[in-house]
């Protein structure tokens, strides 16, 4: 069985000679600067995985220049994204300016340039349609937070995460949810390996022709998120700038695809 996602592909070699010089160059930087790491500035970071998502939503509908379509497919976008935050927290950190809200601003700035670029595209297009990606993101905004209720509940000591630990279990909620409406009401396929298992394994009980397969993913995806969060609450507590490190990583890698989702939904007319 394939592991990787479907579209999964290292750039040409010179750009990706890029993206590892400006990763390497952006990281040595921050170690031997060491910039401070709150909760705060990893929740700074947000905007920034949004700008991932856009940027990836352009490469799937090709809406970007030859020149820059490589840096935003799979998995470049990540390294891309990555290279730009670093490196105005970088510069931020060397200007002692480096706050939570100067690292976030840039990035929302930036985020709202691509969605909304993005959004007006597709209504000049007239393949604008908000309606199931905006009722994907109601369902999210409030399955989440009770998903977080429901964790620290059953393993109060998750609380130790925080708000990154709410920001896991959102981002994977929007994850799965935008999903599962993806497949059962959009038509959309599934592309990585692993999560189309769980979708199979949803299509072969009975309740498919009823409620569809996408509650089961839901459901793993909740399961799991949770579990992770749990386990990583003590490490939080006992090492914090890695503990916000690592946890903001497994955020961003279920926010990220979410906030593609509901993007793509919207403007690419279904």
């Amino acid at each position: 069985m394939a592991i990787l996602p479907e579209g999964f592909a290292l750039p040409p070699l010179p750009y990706l000679a890029v993206l590892v010089a400006g990763l390497v160059g952006v990281g040595v930087g921050l170690v031997r600067t060491r910039p401070p790491v709150s909760e705060g500035h990893i929740l700074a970071l947000v905007p920034w995985m949004v700008s991932g998502s856009a940027l990836h939503v352009f490469y799937v509908l090709d809406f970007l220049p030859p020149a820059l379509r490589p840096l935003a497919g799979t998995p470049a976008v990540y390294a891309t994204v990555a290279v730009l935050a670093g490196a105005t927290w970088l510069g931020l950190h060397v200007g002692d300016v480096d706050t939570p809200r100067n690292l976030a601003v840039p990035g929302v700035a930036l985020a709202g340039l691509l969605v909304g670029f993005a959004l007006f595209v597709g209504l000049a297009g007239g393949t604008l349609a908000p309606l199931w990606p905006g009722i994907a993101l109601v369902l999210s905004l409030l399955v989440g937070p009770a998903a977080w209720v429901a964790v620290t509940h059953i393993a109060p000591e998750a609380t130790d995460a925080g708000r990154l630990g709410a920001l896991t279990i959102f981002g994977h909620t929007l994850d799965a949810i935008s999903t599962a409406v993806g497949i059962d009401v959009l038509g959309f396929g599934e592309r990585t390996p692993l999560s189309q298992v769980i979708l199979e394994a949803a299509a072969a009980l009975p309740t498919a022709e009823v409620i569809g397969v996408g509650w089961l993913f839901v459901l793993v995806k909740l399961i799991v998120a949770g579990a992770v969060v749990t386990l990583l609450a003590d490490y939080v507590r006992e090492e914090p700038t890695e503990g916000a490190l690592l946890l903001g990583l497994v955020a961003a890698v279920g926010l990220g695809p979410g906030v593609h989702n509901l993007l793509l939904f919207a403007v690419s007319g279904v």
